[in-house]
Parts: structure tokens; C-alpha cells; sequence
């Protein structure tokens, strides 16, 4: 008779832990992806099975997670995840590390100074400090914008994955089938070039702004600051003085951002 301890098997994690688990993985690997995914791609990448996969995508579509991308059957980040990206910026609180920064920038310029980040695929203004002169501009905070116009926008999308790119030249082409991509896509490759954007009564409001890219400690871009004001008295691509200012500017975010890492 052969005596001893018999080896308990190993406690399997409880199903609704599991579920969690899968569901978080796919939120995950939504945040990490450059462009759309597939069930076929999120079952392969993650060894789940097409059912499993298309039970979560059903059930984070239905919570505005995720949604189907326009065009196909993929998907990518819906309303709600930036509205749960909101809350990440927020309790980062990068309003507090950058507003020092924004200030000295804005009595530097005497223009309005702003703080925009990117949120899913578009971008929203977080904060701002007024020009103190009595034609000025002033930004509202909190609605979400496309990353294909505005200098703010594009100092983001110049250094975005080329599906990022892809994605809004097919959203200007819609508007305006005769839009020149070659020269657009210039356009980028000079902001990534110089550090920097500048729009121009781009929506016929008469302003004009300077915007520069903050990324974090990997050199993933997380937003744009800008220095924003009437048309006549920006030149066409901003005073070297003005422009510096605002580099600068972003680059200090950027390393404050990154010391929050070390």
C-alpha cells in the first residue's frame, strides 16, 4: 500500500475572471494597434476563438467601447474609450504639469496659448491661457476634432502610424475629391522635419496658429501645444522668434513627462 500526499490539481481561475480577462486583452490590443482590427487578427493574436472574439466586440459595440470602422467589418475605439481616456489624462493631471509651461509661453507671445491631446482618433483641447490683448482667440475645451486640419491637429498626425495618415487624407478626399494627397502628405513629412505647424484661416475665422507635438517617454506623440491668434499678426510661417517659442515650449513637456517615468 502505497502511502503519501496526493497532489492537488491546480484551482482554475474562476469564469467570470477569465472573461474579464479576455475582454481587458481586447481593449488592450486595441490601444496598441496603429489601425482597425478584425475578428480573424484579435482571435489569432490573442488564441481565442472567432465566437469568443465576436461576443466581446458585440458586447463592448453595445457600451460605445468599440465601434465598426466606417467602410468594413473592422472595428476601433468607440465614444466611451475616450471618454475613459478623458479620465486617464485627468487623473495624469497633465493640465498642472503643463500650465506653468503654457503660461510663460502666452506672456512670451502675448497670444492665446493651448493644450491639446490626442483621444482615440481625434483631438480635443484640454486647456488654454487667454491672450491678454482685446483681439485675441479663445478655444472651447472639450469637443473632440478631426486630426486632418488645424496646425494643432496636424503636429499630431505628422507623427502618427501611416494608418492615422491614411485614415484622414480618405476623410478630406470625401470632402473635397480634389484635394492634392501629394502635397498634403508634404506638408506632414515638413512639420515631422521642422517640429512644428502652421495653420491659416483654415476655417475662415481670420486666426492663425503655431503648434508643436509633446511625446512621452518612448516617443509616442501625446498631444500639441499651440500659440493661436489673428491672422495679421502671424506672417506665413510664424516669426522665427514665435515659432522657437513655441518648440521649446513642447519640448519642456515633454521632459517633464518624462521625468514623471524615471
Amino acid at each position: 500500500m502505497t502511502t503519501g500526499t496526493t497532489e492537488r490539481p491546480r484551482a482554475e481561475p474562476p469564469r467570470g475572471t477569465e472573461t474579464a480577462d479576455r475582454v481587458a486583452d481586447v481593449l488592450l490590443l486595441f490601444a496598441q494597434a496603429d489601425r482597425p482590427l478584425g475578428v480573424s487578427e484579435i482571435a489569432r493574436s490573442l488564441s481565442l476563438s472567432k465566437a469568443v472574439v465576436h461576443r466581446i466586440l458585440q458586447s463592448l459595440t453595445s457600451r460605445s467601447l468599440t465601434r465598426v470602422a466606417p467602410g468594413n467589418s473592422t472595428y476601433i475605439l468607440g465614444p466611451a474609450a475616450a471618454t475613459l481616456s478623458m479620465k486617464a489624462w485627468s487623473q495624469l493631471d497633465l493640465r498642472s504639469l503643463a500650465s506653468p509651461i503654457l503660461r510663460r509661453l502666452r506672456d512670451a507671445t502675448r497670444e492665446t496659448t493651448t493644450l491639446s491631446v490626442l483621444v482615440g482618433y481625434q483631438r480635443i483641447y484640454l486647456d488654454q491661457f487667454e491672450s491678454p490683448q482685446e483681439v485675441k482667440m479663445v478655444v472651447e475645451l472639450g469637443p473632440r476634432f478631426p486630426l486632418h486640419s488645424g496646425a494643432s491637429s496636424r503636429a499630431i498626425l505628422a507623427h502618427l502610424p501611416e494608418s492615422f495618415v491614411a485614415d484622414e487624407v480618405r476623410q478630406l478626399q470625401e470632402r473635397d475629391p480634389a484635394l492634392d494627397v501629394a502635397d498634403y502628405r508634404r506638408r506632414l513629412e515638413a512639420i515631422r522635419r521642422k517640429g512644428y505647424g502652421v495653420s491659416r484661416n483654415e476655417r475662415g475665422t481670420g486666426a492663425a496658429s503655431i503648434a508643436a507635438p509633446f511625446f512621452d517617454a518612448a516617443g509616442n506623440v501625446l498631444g500639441s501645444i499651440s500659440s493661436s491668434g489673428p491672422m495679421f499678426r502671424y506672417g506665413e510661417e510664424g516669426r522665427e522668434d514665435h515659432v522657437q517659442l513655441v518648440i521649446h515650449a513642447a519640448r519642456d513637456i515633454t521632459n517633464k513627462l518624462a521625468e514623471r517615468t524615471r
